[in-house]
């Protein structure tokens, strides 16, 4: 197989909000959102999207840019279980590597939106975390988001590499990831190819303040990685591979964004498809921000993700502006 995906996935439940109040610092970052405490807010709709989740997104972005694409997980033996493996499999991402657990249901999110951002309400299950048996190496893991109980299956997946360096490890750290440390985590960043994360990540990774990106960059891959992708917002992509630092902007917006969630995801996950596909860093530092946009078109983290010919018409029809620059 060409691309397998680890991590866990889940149900977001989206709440748009009607009545809300976002309050920004004075370069319009840190960000919070305020509503009335012990009151009835109003909201426009609500929508259930399944088979979500940083890793479960990269998997079905490798599907439809033509990856052979499969799945390492747990899900319950739920309505929703059912309705995340229905949705796997339609989109071509096999499934034999999802564990179906009784009496541990399936992850389930709330994500509060109102304009075009999000806060995500999260819960992961305690679920088991191991390498399959049987599993068939593939080109390419794409590890992220897990839960607490997986703290031993990092190391597992770090000596496991060790003895399969057929297989590249892209990983792009979760919230307990980020939490459990880049100490405990150093066997696995040294068998990292790839590290991705936006800017703020990275500095949390690091234990740093508000850090210059070039610095991030050269810190990051310190860790042992061979290249690493740092995602920020607005401002662009970045990726260094020891050789040289390089830029890419966002692609423009066709239409105002409707939903940011997995926009990240999207780019990050890209980003990899396309090396696995053959392409050069800088062919790649391309892809990620058009999927990106392609995204935040659409509620949820999956429905605007691209097939190849459709990001490639958009890569033809770019702005001159579009274009890898060195930092």
């Amino acid at each position: 197989m060409d691309f397998i995906a680890i991590g866990d996935t889940t149900v977001d439940e989206f709440i748009s909000l009607e009545e809300a109040q976002v309050n920004c610092d004075i370069d319009g970052e840190k960000c919070t959102i305020s509503m009335r405490w012990g009151d009835k807010i109003p909201y426009e709709f609500s929508q259930l999207v399944p088979a979500v989740g940083n890793a479960a997104n990269a998997a079905v972005a490798a599907a439809r840019l033509g990856l052979s694409s499969g799945f390492v997980s747990n899900v319950g033996n739920d309505r929703f279980g059912k309705e995340v493996l229905a949705t796997f499999a339609q989109e071509g991402v096999d499934t034999r590597y999802i564990t179906v657990n009784e009496g541990i249901p399936t992850n389930h999110h709330y994500v509060l939106m109102y304009n075009a951002e999000r806060t995500i309400l999260i819960r992961h299950e305690n679920y088991s975390y191991a390498i399959p048996e049987e599993f068939i190496p593939p080109k390419w893991i794409y590890l992220s988001s897990a839960g607490k109980r997986s703290e031993a299956f990092h190391g597992d997946l770090a000596a496991w590499l060790n003895v399969h360096p057929e297989t590249k490890l892209a990983f792009q750290p979760g919230t307990f990831q980020m939490e459990m440390g880049r100490g405990k985590l150093a066997p696995l960043y040294a068998a990292t190819e790839l590290v991705a994360c936006n800017k703020e990540e990275a500095e949390r990774i690091l234990d740093l303040g508000e850090t210059d990106i070039k610095e991030l960059l050269s810190d990051m891959r310190g860790l042992g990685p061979k290249i690493v992708l740092i995602t920020d917002g607005p401002k662009g992509s970045y990726v260094y591979d020891g050789k040289e630092m390089l830029r890419v902007p966002m692609y423009p917006d066709t239409k105002p964004p409707v939903d940011r969630t997995g926009a990240g995801d999207a780019s990050t996950s890209t980003f990899v498809v396309a090396l696995a596909l053959g392409k050069s860093i800088r062919e790649a530092l391309l892809w990620g921000p058009i999927n990106s946009m392609s995204v935040v078109q659409e509620i949820g983290a999956q429905k605007g993700l691209l097939v190849r010919t459709t990001l490639e018409k958009y890569l033809a029809a770019a702005p001159e502006n579009y274009r890898v620059e060195p930092l």
